[in-house]
């Protein structure tokens, strides 16, 4: 299922929702140009301001070198400014123009209703720290990968998670793959808890091929991560004043 819009009202203008999107696409288009330069030389940038697993295990027991570069065989030392400022880099990456637009989609679906509801600077934590769990939920599944993680999917997820907890009877406009292509109003409970569903189902396959020497692309476990941490940090921020309540 693909969220294509909602019916949630909102009072306010999303500078941050607006904000974000467009610090995506900006650093997309830096990620292409640099691509210019050469596979190699996007690799480094890659490497350097994804987030790396390894890099925790690293500082955690003290090893403090890690692969760098899987391609190219490079390596470095890690300290804890470097496994840790990457976590918030990686959130403006992203690996292809489907990947971005998927992500800006979501944001611009659900992101302006709850920064409505919390308000600018709130919602900025919500999605940042939604982040940093599905940065933390990813690790620990994937302690010594050196395998980069970017996007901005976590912290989105944790803005759908908190969408799901504070409107789940708005109507989600929706594209159903089934034989057909339907286009069809669905509860946002529906959409959102099917998508949760779906990421923990394909996060716990992913683990056991992991074990059996499976890899995948797609971090799901971040993806869980986020949901679960936007739907904690929402119960934390009560409703700005002077707003309107969508029942």
């Amino acid at each position: 299922m693909i969220p294509l819009k909602d019916d949630a009202p909102r009072v306010t203008t999303p500078y941050v929702t607006y904000t974000l999107i467009a610090a995506n696409t900006i650093i997309f288009l830096l990620e292409l140009w640099i691509g210019l330069g050469g596979q190699r030389q996007l690799d480094g940038f890659i490497f350097q301001f994804g987030m790396v697993p390894a890099r925790f295990s690293a500082v955690i027991f003290n090893q403090g070198y890690v692969p760098w570069n899987q391609v190219y065989q490079l390596g470095r030392y890690v300290t804890p400014a470097a496994a840790f400022l990457p976590v918030f880099t990686s959130m403006f990456l992203h690996g292809s123009w489907l990947h971005l637009i998927f992500n800006m989609l979501a944001l611009w679906i659900f992101g302006d209703n709850v920064e409505d509801y919390v308000g600018h600077f709130r919602y900025l934590l919500i999605y940042l720290l939604s982040g940093l769990a599905a940065a933390a939920l990813h690790t620990f599944f994937n302690f010594y990968s050196t395998v980069p993680s970017v996007g901005a999917s976590g912290a989105i997820a944790g803005i759908m998670g908190a969408y799901f907890v504070l409107y789940p009877r708005a109507k989600v406009l929706t594209l159903v793959p089934f034989f057909f292509v339907f286009f069809v109003w669905l509860p946002a409970w529906v959409v959102l808890g099917y998508w949760f569903v779906a990421q923990f189902l394909s996060g716990a396959a992913t683990s056991i091929s992991n074990h059996a020497g499976g890899s995948t692309g797609i971090a799901f476990w971040a993806h869980v991560g986020g949901f679960l941490g936007g739907m904690f940090l929402v119960k934390l921020f009560p409703a700005r004043a002077r707003r309107y309540y969508y029942t």
